[in-house]
Order: C-alpha cells, then sequence, then structure tokens
C-alpha cells in the first residue's frame, strides 16, 4: 500500500476531512517513523498504531556526542481572525525540506482542550500541511495533559492537607499561590471559594482555577532535561508564604520540597516526560510534546523533544505560539537561553489577509484588493522582522501564507517592504499542496542556514527585574516606557530581599496586540505598558510579569467549537476545523 498523503487523491475539504483521507489508511506505522530516524526497538513505547512515546534515556544515554542539526524556529505576525496560518507553515516547510532531500523533524507543542473546544478548533496544522493522527493530538493524545493536571492538584491538595493537619510549615492560607488547574476555558472557576462546610472540610479562603497550560508544572516538564531534573525543579516550586512571624517579622517562601509533594509529583509525570513521535500527512517524523500558552505562559514545546529532533535531524523545524513579540521572544530568551540553543533561522509568517486586518479591514471585506489597508498594516510585519533581525541578529524569511484572492500587486508590495529590511520573502502554498508548495520557502531556509548569525538575547538575566522588562517593552513591543503598578513594586521588592530576581522575565500579554490592549493593531506607537502582578515560577527558573487584562483562566466563546464537533457510531470524529 502506497503511504503518505501523495497516495491520496488531492481534494479540497476541511482540515479533518483531509486528515482522515490520509489516517489511518495510507499512515506509516509509527515503527516506520521510528525507523527513519534509526530509533533503537527498546526505547519506543508504543501508544497503539500510530502513536509511540521515546524513552529520553536515548537522548541521555546515546547521543549526547551526535552533533546538532539547524534549529528551524517559524514565529508570525500578531494574529487576527483572519488567521497566519503558522502550525500549517511549519508542518508544509518540514515537508519542503523533506521533498529536496533534507532529513528532517518536526517539534510541535500539543494543543490544549482549551481552544479547540473554544474558538480555534483543531490545532495540528490545516489543509495538506497537518500531523496525524489529527483527531487524537487535539483531543487526549497519550494523557500528557492529564498528568499535568494531576500532579498540579495532588500539589494543590497536599497543601491545603499540611495546613489542616497542624501546619508544621506555618503556610498562611492567605498567601498561597499555588492554584488548581483544569484542561478547559471555564471563566466560572477564575474566582471560586473553597472549603465550606466547616473545619471538617478544610479551611475556608479564596481560590481560583488556572488554564493546565498556565500551570507552573507545564513549564517545568518542557523545561526539564531528566527525571532527577524533574523532580528537583518541582521541589523548588514556591507554594506560599508564611505568617511572617519568624524573628525578623519577614514572611518566608514555603516550597512543595519542604511539604514532600515532589516524588508523588514525579511519578504522575514520568510517562508525560518522554517525548511523543507522529508523524506529517507525507510522513515526515514529528514530535508533538508539551504545549505552554505563549500569552501567559512561555510558549514552547520540551527542551526534551526540541533537544532529541536536532540529534536525529540534519534540519529541526519548530515554533513559538502567537505573535513573535510572545512565542519568538520567550523561545529566544527563556528556551534558548536555558537549553543552550541556537536557531539557525527564523521563518515569520503572515497573509494578506491578516494585514489587510491590521490596516482595519473588515473580515467580510478581506478578499477585495486593498493596497492601502495592506500598506496600514504592513508595519506590524515590518516590525515583527526587525526584531529579529535586529534586535536577536537571526537571519529571517518572511513566509506569504497563500490564498486564492491575493493580488500580484499586493504580494508585490509585502516583497518591496521586506526586501526594504534585507528579508527576502517566499510564497507559502502548503495548505494547499504540502511540502510540494513549502519548497521554495524550503530552499530559502537552507540558504539562510548557511548563514553566519551573531544570535543575542534581548536582555541580560542578571539584570533588574524592572531592567528586564523594560527591555523587552522598549525592544520588542516599542513602548515608549513601562508602569510597574504598586502591588507588583511590592513582589519585586520580595523577589530581590529573597534572591530570586536574577532569571528571566515571562510576560503575560494579550496576543492581539503588540502593547497590553487587544484593540490597538497594527505597530502602535506611543504608549506605556502596564505590570499589575508579578510572581515567580522558583521551579521553572523565571518570573512571571502579568500585564493588563491577560487571564490565566480563558473563557468559551458565544459559540463555542464545542457545539460543532461529534462522533458516530463508527467512531469517526467531526468538526474539528
Amino acid at each position: 500500500m502506497a503511504k503518505g498523503s501523495d497516495a491520496v487523491k488531492k481534494f479540497i475539504g476541511s482540515d479533518i476531512d483531509i486528515a482522515q483521507a490520509v489516517y489511518p489508511e495510507h499512515a506509516y506505522d509509527v515503527n516506520e517513523i521510528a525507523a527513519k530516524l534509526s530509533i533503537p526497538e527498546k526505547y519506543i513505547e508504543q501508544y497503539g498504531k500510530y502513536k509511540a512515546k521515546i524513552d529520553y534515556n536515548y537522548l541521555n544515554n546515546e547521543l549526547k556526542s551526535k552533533p546538532d542539526g539547524k534549529l528551524i524556529l517559524v514565529t508570525a505576525i500578531t494574529p487576527t481572525p483572519a488567521g497566519e496560518g503558522k502550525t500549517t507553515t511549519t508542518v508544509g516547510v518540514a515537508d519542503g525540506l523533506s521533498k529536496i532531500g533534507k532529513k528532517v523533524v518536526v517539534a510541535l507543542r500539543e494543543p490544549s482542550l482549551g481552544p479547540v473546544f473554544g474558538v480555534k478548533g483543531g490545532a495540528a496544522g490545516g489543509g495538506w500541511a497537518q500531523v496525524i493522527p489529527m483527531e487524537d493530538i487535539n483531543l487526549h493524545f497519550t494523557g500528557d495533559f492529564h498528568a499535568i493536571g494531576a500532579a498540579n492538584n495532588l500539589l494543590a491538595a497536599m497543601i491545603d492537607n499540611h495546613i489542616y493537619q497542624g501546619n508544621k510549615c506555618n503556610i498562611d492560607p492567605r498567601k498561597i499561590i499555588w492554584h488548581r488547574c483544569v484542561d478547559m476555558n471555564d471563566r466560572q472557576l477564575r474566582f471560586i471559594v473553597d472549603g465550606l462546610g466547616g473545619k471538617a472540610n478544610g479551611a475556608s479562603r479564596e481560590d481560583w482555577f488556572d488554564i493546565t497550560v498556565a500551570s507552573e508544572v507545564m513549564a517545568i516538564l518542557c523545561l526539564s532535561k531528566d527525571i532527577d531534573d524533574l523532580k528537583a525543579r518541582l521541589g523548588r516550586i514556591i507554594v506560599g508564604y508564611t505568617y511572617g512571624k519568624q524573628s525578623d517579622n519577614t514572611e518566608k517562601p514555603v516550597t512543595a520540597g519542604q511539604i514532600n509533594a515532589q516524588g508523588a509529583m514525579a511519578a504522575l509525570l514520568k510517562d508525560a516526560l518522554k517525548p511523543n513521535l507522529v508523524q506529517t500527512l507525507e510522513g515526515t517524523p514529528a514530535f508533538i510534546h508539551g504545549g505552554p500558552f505563549a500569552n501567559i505562559a512561555h510558549g514552547c514545546n520540551s527542551i526534551m523533544a526540541t533537544r532529541l529532533a536536532l540529534k536525529m535531524g540534519d534540519y529541526v523545524v519548530t515554533e513559538g505560539g502567537f505573535g513573535a513579540d510572545l512565542g519568538a521572544e520567550k523561545f529566544l530568551d527563556i528556551k534558548c537561553r536555558f537549553a543552550g540553543l541556537k536557531p539557525s533561522a527564523v521563518v515569520i509568517v503572515a497573509t494578506v489577509r491578516a494585514l489587510k486586518s491590521h490596516g482595519g479591514v473588515a473580515k467580510a471585506d478581506l478578499e477585495k484588493e486593498n493596497l492601502d489597508a495592506l500598506e496600514k498594516g504592513l508595519p506590524n510585519l515590518l516590525q515583527h522582522v526587525e526584531n529579529i533581525t535586529k534586535v536577536y541578529n537571526l537571519p529571517a524569511v518572511v513566509a506569504i501564507n497563500a490564498f486564492p484572492k491575493d493580488t500580484k500587486a499586493e504580494l508585490d508590495l509585502v516583497e518591496k517592504k521586506c526586501k526594504e529590511l534585507g528579508v527576502n520573502v517566499a510564497l507559502s502554498e502548503v495548505w494547499a499542496k504540502g511540502g510540494e508548495g513549502g519548497q521554495k520557502l524550503a530552499e530559502e531556509v537552507v540558504k539562510l542556514c548557511e548563514l553566519p548569525n551573531k544570535f543575542t538575547f534581548s536582555y541580560d538575566e542578571k539584570s533588574s527585574i524592572k531592567d528586564k522588562i523594560e527591555a523587552i517593552a522598549k525592544k520588542i513591543y516599542h513602548a515608549d516606557g513601562i508602569n510597574i503598578l504598586p502591588v507588583a513594586q511590592k513582589q519585586i521588592a520580595q523577589l530581590e530581599k529573597l534572591g530570586m530576581d536574577k532569571v528571566p522575565i515571562c510576560m503575560a500579554k494579550t496576543q492581539y496586540s503588540f502593547s497590553d490592549n487587544p484593540d490597538l493593531k497594527g505597530a502602535p506607537k506611543g504608549w506605556t505598558l502596564t505590570v499589575r502582578n508579578i510572581k515567580i515560577s522558583a521551579g521553572a527558573g523565571f518570573i512571571v510579569a502579568l500585564t493588563g487584562d491577560i487571564m490565566t483562566m480563558p473563557g468559551l466563546p458565544p459559540v463555542p467549537s464545542a457545539e460543532k464537533i461529534d462522533v458516530d457510531n463508527t467512531g469517526k470524529i467531526s468538526g474539528l476545523f
């Protein structure tokens, strides 16, 4: 039987229709995918016929001395309702690299159930540039997110039990900063009161839920290099603070290690720590592992999956969530710093439609040629390009994700403006043509990977918290300055006093604007970034700065995607995009 999407007549349908045309009949067995990467059988743990986990001991025991391949980061302009197609482009350029004879591996995040059932629907690529099995990847996959949620909530239960059983650590219930989580958009859980019903049911207190992808456990899993590192990081989680009745009258942080939670949490996460191996529609190997949001967390797949891919492929294509001001900034300033990674090239994805949206065009009018609106929206793309090439000193190419109604005049204008910044533009037709439609982009990426680059971070992690936030705000967001509210100032002073300030910053900011106001489109000028809250993620190893109205528990839209999702009596799922 012929394998991969080339074996199927190319029809145009919904993303799930296309995926189901290939999977399972024309998909490779996961052992065949593993064989492409020469993974020994003893390190492969199958989850059915088309999914597997790869034991991280293979990386740490047998691949350490092997040189790394070239790392390609795919990012995008600021998201709009018109769509950009970042994951689609990531998969398509990887298949394009494979088409031109390169040994390539994809490294992606796992989708959260929140967006799948909320606004976005499926998140496994689109058209003929997808990863499969897309239904499994979008829903429960191999259970990683459930394990993360269980570990997070075990710690929460142990904190409340510790207080109930005598509170040896002197935890002040009003100063608990660890919260329960669930992998679903549920605004009802943003603010709750728990422990009601009398003393036998625990201490009554105000509390809230985070979405699982915002949990520090998610960040820790994605930044851990092995089980020992995982346990050490879990033990460093700060869960709350004491009553402050010590001799110096200062409240002290209490960690998960002090209540002996790290061992049990690691036991729940031992399989989730192993990267997941699947494939694209064209049979390109893909590691899909971890999934922190980029607007409220650090927005990258796991270091372990990326390092594993780099040892197995000559080229590795990965992505950062949302626009380059979020996912790419955190990939470069947090993940690359922690893992010692150096990207060889960056792909910045845009669509003519989305740029016209930034120029003020309503969604219903995006298919009409409008050069004036396109010119007004182009600064958004150009600012992202300038950040990548001038702040981080990385070679970049702009990938225009093609739509049928894009006109030559519009495409020419985008190319002209990008070339003025010294950056080439490649038309990407991967949605309609898969790897074949990504070959030109792949060829441009290969050229960029051979160029020398002087990759630098946007700030020095040893500088003050205020200076680091200001560097991101001014260099990446192009704000005039920052306004740190009194509560956040007090939190900064506390972290500095505890010696926890010399770590990277993870900005929690709206994905819909360079600014902290989602209504400011394009490349806004003359604004100030407001920081309202600062919290330490000591296990992950970074500080989270919450800006604007960003929340760690999203809500569902008026018509959630969940209303369209169904399954028939044969088990076939529909409505996943």
